[in-house]
């Protein structure tokens, strides 16, 4: 008996909420509405149309046995205005009924998260009008930040190094002439909508074992035959982007082919060294002292340029300061662009220093150092994690924000952190404490 009560009342409280769920296809913003009157006035005169041809049947046809059934289903017996509403309630239930079933058929194809249609609905057309995002940056960091900003905005554009020279990027710039494609391929699986076999396929590292494959990814031969294909490095990525359903799109920095090179200060002399290439900076044991791009002041790609002009948001990092960020910043034209965009403009500071590259770094010598190469007014916020739990990994520190950088930038310190890997910044916070700054400057998102 408890049983049936508790499924008499289960169905209840579904029939009660069945006028609601409708309803919430009414809510301003889903695009929906504008096509509720075409619909109504086509279905009315296709009603008017057959009720004429009815009517006509019924005044000319002689007595026959279906006469009086025709009649009945007429509902004669009852007056006008109650006649019109029982076949006006009818109607509607029969239209929406359709429209509904049809959606769902239409549709199942293409919804893969098993949330319901007026969800996935309300969410697209939430991102659709995000904030126009442009990130800056390169390698594990700017991934991360991606992975997270993609739930608040399709409007993100990713600007990323091509000074990789390391690894099977740079491995296939050598051989094949063209730009690193390693970075870009992990952006573009960071913003996909499949986060299943496809990107999976995209990101799969074939064996050191496997002659001719070995230690390249999936992606970066994909990415490295389309070029050859398109005939263009940037038609490659964006051909890409379509394969993996991206929203947003990743662009290089520059299409010339530039060279990342660092003056580092050893340890164990009172000289410097010139290192040559992105993937050797690290290897020597020493604090890097300058950087520059070879050959020096390369042209930006100018979708790039444009995309900062007409940004809502910008962010410079995370990301290793002299082989991520820099590589970008140096680029003069970007720079350029930053100081002239109206868009909030955000440094994230990394959580922990790098080895052989930001050793003993505060907060305050990260900013510091983008100022010796680039100069000022390249951002009016400095975003720092202020967790500080567990151990950094062996020869990392916390880095932290400092008091006295408050009096040259605005300084915002919150939990970034990730609890499985402290050292690295969460997604999910990162670009949660991104967005809420960007509201406080213009106000909440619209649902």
């Amino acid at each position: 008996m408890l049983g049936m009560t508790k499924k008499r009342i289960s169905w209840f409280q579904r029939l009660r909420a069945g006028p609601a769920r409708l309803l919430r296809w009414l809510i301003p913003g889903l695009g929906v509405k504008r096509w509720i009157l075409p619909i109504f006035l086509g279905t009315t005169l296709l009603g008017v149309g057959f009720g004429v041809v009815i009517l006509d049947v019924y005044r000319s046809a002689p007595d026959t046995w279906w006469l009086p059934l025709l009649s009945a289903a007429s509902l004669r017996s009852l007056d006008r205005p109650l006649r019109a509403l029982v076949f006006g309630l009818l109607g509607t239930g029969l239209v929406t009924g359709g429209l509904w079933g049809l959606s769902q058929a239409i549709t199942a194809p293409f919804r893969q998260s098993g949330r319901p249609l007026l969800d996935e609905l309300a969410n697209h057309r939430r991102r659709e009008r995000g904030p126009r995002i442009v990130t800056i940056g390169g390698g594990h960091g700017l991934s991360t930040l991606l992975r997270g900003l993609k739930d608040y905005s399709y409007n993100i554009t990713a600007v990323v190094t091509v000074a990789d020279d390391g690894g099977s990027s740079g491995r296939l710039r050598r051989s094949k002439g063209i730009l690193p494609p390693g970075d870009i391929r992990n952006c573009l699986a960071a913003l996909s909508n499949d986060e299943a076999l496809l990107t999976q396929l995209f990101q799969y590292r074939f064996a050191d074992d496997e002659e001719g494959l070995e230690g390249h990814s999936f992606g970066n031969l994909f990415i490295s035959a389309l070029a050859e294909m398109t005939g263009s490095f940037e038609a490659a990525i964006a051909e890409s982007g379509r394969v993996l359903s991206v929203h947003g799109r990743v662009l290089p920095a520059t299409l010339h082919n530039v060279r990342l090179v660092a003056d580092v200060a050893l340890q164990t002399a009172a000289n410097e060294m010139r290192v040559e290439g992105e993937s050797h900076i690290t290897q020597h044991p020493g604090r890097v002292r300058r950087v520059w791009l070879e050959p020096s002041a390369p042209s930006a790609y100018p979708q790039v340029v444009q995309a900062i002009l007409a940004a809502d948001v910008i962010v410079i990092g995370p990301g290793s300061l002299y082989t991520s960020l820099l590589p970008n910043l140096l680029v003069p034209d970007i720079a350029a662009a930053l100081r002239s965009s109206r868009a909030l403009k955000v440094y994230v500071c990394n959580v922990a220093t790098e080895p052989g590259e930001t050793d003993g770094f505060t907060t305050g010598d990260h900013v510091r150092v983008l100022e010796e190469h680039v100069g000022g007014g390249l951002f009016d916020l400095v975003v720092s994690n202020n967790r500080l739990e567990g151990d950094p990994p062996e020869g990392s520190q916390w880095v932290l924000a400092e008091a006295d950088l408050e009096a040259d930038y605005a300084v915002y310190r919150a939990d970034l952190a990730d609890l499985q890997a402290p050292w690295r910044h969460d997604a999910a916070k990162l670009a949660q404490v991104l967005i809420d700054l960007y509201q406080e400057r213009t106000g909440p998102l619209v649902e």
